[in-house]
C-alpha cells in the first residue's frame, strides 16, 4: 500500500509520498559506511535525462553508492514532480542494467524550511538547509525546525557552517568564511543534523582560482573539525576540479573559459580519505558535457538531432563521473 497523505499548495493538490516508495534510501547508512571505510560517496547534480542516466550508468559499473543531487534552479527547471519520477526511475535503470545501487535523492543548498519541506514531502530522502548567510543562531534555529520535520519522515538532513566563495546556480557569495572548528560541536548538538558541510577553501562554479594562485583547502581546519565531532560526517561543497584538458576542448571549439581552475584531486582524494563522506561535484559535469556538446557543434556543423550531440555529451559525463569514483571518492566497491 502506498503511503502518502494529502496536502495542498496555492494551485494543485498534490499526494505527500514517502521516498521508500520510490526505492529510495536516505543517507544515514550510507556515511556511517564512508567515515569508517575512508571514502566518499559522490554527490552529483542533475537536471535532465543524459545526466541522469549518465550518473547511474557511471556508478553501476563501479558498484558505487550514489546522491542524486538537486538544486532549487534545478527543481524549477526540470520540474519537481518529474524529478521524482526521474529518481524512481533511475532505482529501476540501476536494477536494469544489473545492480541496486544505494541511490538518495538530495536537494541541494534549500535555504527556507518550506522548500526543505516541500521536497520531504514529494519523496526526497535527504536535504540540504542552507542557514550558513545568518548569524549563528538563526541557522541554529533554521536547521533545527528542518531536522525536526525531516526526522519525523525518516529522512536525512545537512546543515552547513561557514560561507563558499563562488557562484553556481542560485548561490552566490564574493568571499569565503571558513568553518570555525570551535562552533561546530555545538551546532551538531543543538541541531541533530546527520551531516555537515563546511568551509575549508573549496568554492562554487568553474571559477575558483586564477592562474598563478595555489589551490589549496585547509586540511587543518577539517583535522581540527574532525577531532572535535569524531566520526561525524562531513560534506565537501565546490569540489570540482575543473580538468584543465576538457576547459582547453571547450575553448579550442568556440568556448570561452579562460583562467577556469580548480580544486586538486590529490587534495580531494585526502579529504575523502579523513572525516569526508560526501563531496559535491556540478561543474566538471557540466563542462564535461558542455566540451562534447561543443565538439559535434564545429566539427559536425550542419547536425540538429539531440541525440547526436545529448548522447556524446552524455558518455563523456559517465567517463567522467567513473574517473571521479575511481580515483578520487574511492566510492568504487562499496554496495
Amino acid at each position: 500500500m502506498t503511503n502518502y497523505s494529502e496536502f495542498i499548495t496555492p494551485n494543485k493538490l498534490y499526494k505527500m509520498i514517502s521516498y521508500k516508495e520510490l526505492g529510495l534510501v536516505n543517507s544515514k547508512e550510507l556515511f556511517a559506511k564512508a567515515v569508517k571505510g575512508g571514502y566518499a560517496i559522490p554527490a552529483f547534480n542533475f537536471n535532465n535525462m543524459e545526466q541522469m542516466q549518465a550518473i547511474i550508468s557511471a556508478c553501476v559499473e563501479t558498484k558505487s553508492p550514489v546522491i542524486l543531487q538537486v538544486s532549487s534552479g534545478a527543481r524549477k527547471y526540470a520540474n519537481q514532480t518529474l524529478l521524482r519520477y526521474m529518481a524512481q526511475g533511475a532505482v529501476e535503470y540501476a536494477k536494469e542494467l544489473g545492480q541496486n545501487i544505494p541511490i538518495v535523492l538530495h536537494l541541494d543548498h534549500g535555504d527556507s524550511f518550506e522548500l526543505c519541506k516541500s521536497c520531504i514531502d514529494m519523496g526526497f530522502s535527504s536535504v540540504m538547509i542552507d542557514g550558513s548567510h545568518h548569524s549563528f543562531e538563526k541557522n541554529i534555529e533554521l536547521t533545527k525546525q528542518v531536522v525536526e520535520y525531516a526526522h519525523a519522515h525518516g529522512v536525512t538532513v545537512e546543515g552547513e557552517l561557514g560561507v563558499l566563495a563562488g557562484v553556481e546556480d542560485e548561490v552566490s557569495a564574493e568571499h569565503h568564511t571558513y568553518t570555525q572548528p570551535e562552533e561546530v560541536e555545538e551546532f551538531v548538538k543543538r541541531t541533530g543534523v546527520d551531516s555537515l558541510a563546511i568551509s575549508i577553501g573549496t568554492s562554487h562554479g568553474a571559477f575558483k582560482f586564477k592562474p598563478g594562485q595555489k589551490p589549496e583547502i585547509r586540511l587543518d581546519i577539517l583535522e581540527e573539525i574532525e577531532k572535535r565531532i569524531p566520526g561525524f560526517p562531513i560534506v565537501l561543497h565546490g569540489a570540482s576540479s575543473v580538468p584543465q584538458d576538457v576547459v582547453a576542448d571547450i575553448n579550442k571549439f568556440g568556448g570561452k573559459l579562460e583562467d577556469s581552475i580548480g580544486i586538486p584531486e590529490e587534495q580531494l582524494r585526502m579529504a575523502a580519505a579523513s572525516a569526508v563522506c560526501k563531496i559535491n561535484i556540478d561543474s566538471d559535469g557540466r563542462l564535461a558535457m558542455t566540451a562534447a556538446i561543443r565538439k559535434v557543434f564545429a566539427q559536425s556543423p550542419a547536425e540538429f538531432d539531440p541525440r547526436k550531440y545529448l548522447g556524446p555529451a552524455r558518455d563523456a559525463l559517465k567517463e567522467l563521473y567513473k574517473h571521479k569514483i575511481l580515483n578520487v571518492l574511492g566510492s568504487n566497491d562499496k554496495i
